[in-house]
């Protein structure tokens, strides 16, 4: 007698299968439900877009897009952002997640032809490739400028809702590369802080007045530099009661002079060598200094967490200023029998000042950002270390970096700096050698030693032994030295308006 045989019931099943079952249930439900319904004006555009975030080129546009029509430090942050989160994703879902979860692509025949791709996918179908990226993208710009994440956002939705409404993806394979792409986001902040999560830089208070409409508020504006002719109308519109002076780079020591006459506190509009003079003007005068980033890098004003026009008129209307230091080199561009020469941000001799000299000579032609691409390759092809006497031997250098206060990043392009006013150089030195490209990337590093750089922190530095007529740059401006040169900070020296963090 043979034993009868008995289907399984719902309490054999495992809870996990049952759970998995009706899930798989609920996501074809849905899929069969999207494929069914008429979405009206949705299929001319939805296929299309799809297709347009095939090798994330959609993004790479809109980040081109992002970077160009922002014009501002924090928009180009957002672009760059938004495309590493995507390639994080991206590297995740291929090298991972599809691997992970053989899951076929759906079957299309409940889906009408005009909807369907014309090439269809044929990688696996979990989790979805173009939500993870569109998800990352998104995020990541999100997480620079809430401006623009609110812009990118219905796209990235909407390219994500394209994988279901063309049929290649089930609802859940859809909303996993989504959590995917938001993930890979958060990870590589968590990697790259943002600049909203860096500490606050070093902020002593400053004595300024409020100047409520820029009374009062005489503003410099270098023609020639940057972006500032149209942030000068920017400054216009916003403080409409200060005097603005458009000039031309040679007329702008008279003009600084004549402007710390007239006003109660002094305005610049330019890039970092324009700042760089105001500084010495505003600091000789003992007056403020409101900063209005328009060259081409800011460096001194994103220091100050000044991005925008807005920023500085915030500061300017509440009379918010900080002090910072100045740092000082002896003799100064005119020579032993002229004025001390200052810096704001950074001080350097070696590659660095030719670097310089080549860059400004092709920004004009072909933009900043290549220009000094261009000149670092030119610079670094030919040349050879200067001699001189540092820390009391004489050596072969390549570089001679000075900053004013400690950068978290140095190379031939400083980075950021937490303090504005902690009493210190931060002085880096790459030694003479082979591969003056690789020692250079060597300085970028902690304050440590080495065979090719040294990293130090000090409150002043004499560089002896010089020839004569060498080369030296100060906040972008190009001069030539003497035999020596002794470089210092006036610790606390100029009051800056700057905006208080909230």
């Amino acid at each position: 007698m043979s034993t009868p045989t008995t289907s399984p019931t719902a309490s054999s099943v495992p809870a996990v299968a049952r759970m998995r079952g009706w899930l798989q249930g609920r996501d074809l439900a849905v899929f069969r439900s999207v494929a069914d319904r008429h979405w009206p004006g949705a299929d001319p555009l939805l296929p299309r877009l799809s297709r347009s975030a095939n090798h994330g080129l959609l993004w790479f546009g809109a980040a081109a897009g992002i970077a160009v029509l922002g014009s501002s430090a924090r928009s180009r942050r957002a672009a760059l952002r938004g495309v590493a989160s995507l390639a994080v994703a991206s590297a995740a879902i291929n090298t991972v997640g599809k691997g992970a979860v053989r899951r076929d692509r759906p079957i299309l025949d409940a889906v009408p032809i005009v909807r369907r791709l014309k090439r269809q996918p044929v990688t696996t179908s979990f989790p979805s490739g173009h939500a993870a990226s569109a998800a990352a993208f998104a995020t990541g710009v999100a997480l620079e400028s809430t401006g623009w994440g609110a812009v990118v956002a219905p796209v990235a939705v909407a390219v994500a809702a394209s994988r279901v409404y063309t049929g290649v993806h089930y609802p859940s394979d859809v909303l996993a590369g989504a959590a995917l792409g938001i993930g890979a986001a958060f990870a590589l902040r968590g990697v790259v802080p943002t600049r909203g999560q860096l500490p606050a830089p070093g902020r002593p208070p400053g004595e300024a007045p409020a100047l409520p409409a820029g009374k009062d508020l005489v503003v410099v504006v270098n023609q020639e530099s940057g972006t500032a002719t149209a942030t000068a109308s920017l400054v216009r519109e916003a403080l409409p009661m200060a005097t603005v002076m458009e000039v031309a780079p040679g007329d702008l020591p008279a003009a600084f002079d004549e402007a710390a006459s007239r006003g109660r506190a002094l305005g610049v509009c330019g890039g970092d060598g324009t700042v760089n003079l105001a500084a010495s003007v505003a600091a000789t005068h003992g007056m403020p200094l409101a900063v209005f980033p328009g060259g081409t890098l800011n460096h001194f004003a994103y220091d100050l967490g000044i991005e925008t026009v807005h920023d500085t008129a915030v500061a300017l209307t509440a009379g918010d200023a900080i002090r910072v230091d100045l740092g000082r080199f002896r003799p100064g561009p005119k020579g032993a029998d002229g004025a001390d020469g200052y810096f704001l941000n950074a001080f350097s001799l070696g590659v660095y000042p030719d670097l310089v000299r080549t860059r400004e000579h092709w920004s004009p032609r072909i933009g900043g950002w290549p220009a000094g691409v261009l000149a670092a390759l030119h610079v670094l092809r030919g040349q050879r270390p200067l001699e001189a006497e540092f820390q009391g031997r004489r050596r072969p250098l390549w570089l001679v970096f000075v900053g004013n206060g400690l950068f978290r990043r140095v190379g031939p392009n400083p980075g950021r700096r937490h303090n504005l006013a902690d009493g210190l150089l931060d002085v880096r030195v790459v030694h003479g050698g082979r591969g003056p490209a690789l020692r250079l990337l060597a300085v970028a590093g902690p304050l440590t030693r080495s065979p090719a750089h040294a990293a130090v922190r000090r409150r002043r530095v004499r560089i002896g032994g010089l020839a004569p007529g060498t080369p030296y740059a100060y906040d972008g401006e190009v001069a030539r030295s003497g035999t020596e040169l002794m470089i210092d900070k006036l610790p606390e020296a100029l009051t800056v308006y700057c905006p208080m963090p909230v």
